[in-house]
């Protein structure tokens, strides 16, 4: 089908309106091309600077698939084995109580250890957003803040459960230090970057200021006011890689092109697949999917029966995605400033369009409509008392307000339709069941003894 590229443009000024984006940046892949790139909105707002395709942003947790490449390189070459102790390469300064912790664990986020929060930590404490402070500089520096606690933090069997754990990608990049003889940043850039062409990417902050066209960072603040902020230099191999969509392109045609990218092999396709291999399962149930990790890469496993591969990342004031379908050689490539709108959600709405699917069918589209359709005040009988219903991620929120006194109660969604969605909540304990019956020029809403009506 031929594509109307207006009807994405106009879904991606649509959010970035909605949710105030100072700037979007996307880059559309077809196999060995780029057949679509844009920039909105300004990569600077004191200034009035506009982004661009060639604009910089910190990628986020996209940067594991990055680690989890290198990693393959180096058994490819035989140098490391997936099922080899993490502790036959670095010394991580506590004991496994529960099984042996290999490199095929912390690729896949099972190693059996909850997230320890240390990227967390730091990125919100660098940008003076909580009292906690944590200064990471290296990967020495976060395996000093693990230390022989982590013993008593691992909850399961290696292999058992999936545990998103940025910990564990360090470490990997520290293996992959050890190996190599180089450090991590090198080797990316030596061994990826390089015969990519990624000539714009980047892990320091001298790098980033020779390079130049850099995407101010910033924060929405509890007040949806825009905040300019600083970026959190320091992480690394679970999370520091900076780029611009032109050169996450040339990555995606990586993967397209099985390995190869530009007549010369990354990696043999046998990897290549390995990578994009369903090993874990995530812990998120949607009606209409199921979501699955590889070795450093989300995996959707039936987005419109197709096989999904897709990272997000964000490190607050920049967010990033990258998503590619290989049976269509297709793929997507955003990076925002701040964090705001979940970049995957836009990436998958996206590419459902250019599969010539209707997006606005996809669940999560549904659910944002109807959520948003449900928003506002309801009266009772002659208006003798009102409830304010307002969306809170996917919760609704019912507010009872007076002069001196508010109450508020959070509504579970249970079925979305688009004429009728059935909510629960608690009421000293029991289980209440509140029911919204949509129309075209009203919504009902059954709330315990009361129902209420929300006109126009």
């Amino acid at each position: 089908m031929d594509t109307d590229f207006h009807f994405v443009e106009r879904f991606i000024m649509n959010r970035i309106s909605k949710y105030r984006i100072p700037s979007l940046v996307i880059s559309i892949v077809r196999n060995d091309e780029i057949i679509y790139t844009r920039g909105f909105g300004f990569r600077d707002i004191e200034n009035l600077i506009p982004t661009n395709p060639e604009t910089l942003y910190g990628v986020g947790s996209v940067t594991k698939s990055f680690t989890a490449l290198a990693i393959l390189q180096l058994v490819q070459e035989g140098k490391i084995e997936l099922d080899d102790s993490i502790k036959k390469y670095v010394d991580v300064g506590f004991k496994f109580t529960k099984g042996e912790i290999t490199i095929h664990h912390l690729l896949t986020h099972s190693s059996g250890i909850p997230a320890l929060a240390y990227a967390e930590a730091f990125i919100r404490s660098s940008l003076g957003l909580i009292d906690y402070w944590l200064p990471i500089f290296s990967s020495d520096d976060v395996l000093s803040f693990m230390g022989p606690d982590v013993e008593d933090w691992i909850y399961t069997e290696p292999g058992e459960r999936f545990f998103y754990l940025n910990e564990g990608y360090v470490i990997l990049g520290k293996i992959i230090s050890k190996v190599s003889g180089k450090p991590y940043e090198k080797y990316i850039r030596d061994r990826i970057l390089k015969p990519l062409k990624m000539n714009r990417s980047c892990f320091l902050r001298e790098e980033v200021e020779k390079l130049g066209n850099w995407a101010i960072p910033y924060v929405i603040d509890k007040d949806g006011n825009i905040v300019k902020s600083k970026f959190p230099f320091g992480v690394t191999a679970d999370g520091g890689l900076i780029s611009t969509v032109l050169d996450l392109s040339n990555y995606i045609m990586m993967y397209l092109g099985r390995g190869r990218f530009g007549g010369k092999e990354l990696l043999e396709q046998q990897y290549i697949e390995l990578m994009e291999k369903e090993h874990i399962k995530e812990p998120y149930e949607y009606p209409d999917r199921e979501y699955y990790y590889g070795y450093g890469w989300g995996i959707i496993k039936n987005f419109y029966n197709l096989k999904l591969i897709q990272h997000s990342g964000s490190v607050l004031v920049h967010t990033a995605y990258v998503g590619y379908i290989p049976e269509r050689g297709l793929g997507i490539a955003i990076l925002a400033n701040p964090s705001q709108y979940p970049l995957s959600l836009m990436g998958q709405y996206i590419l459902g369009y250019l599969l010539g699917e209707n997006p606005e069918d996809l669940e999560f589209v549904k659910r944002e409509r109807i959520l948003k359709k449900l928003e506002g005040r309801y009266t009772t009988y002659k208006k003798t008392m009102s409830i304010d219903i307002k969306k809170s991620s996917d919760f609704l929120i019912a507010t009872r307000k007076t002069r001196l006194t508010e109450q508020t109660t959070i509504l579970v969604p249970e079925e979305l339709r688009e004429d009728r969605a059935i909510f629960y909540t608690l009421s000293h304990g029991a289980k209440l069941r509140v029911e919204f019956i949509i129309s075209e020029n009203r919504v009902d809403m059954i709330f315990d003894r009361y129902r209420l009506i929300k006109y126009g």
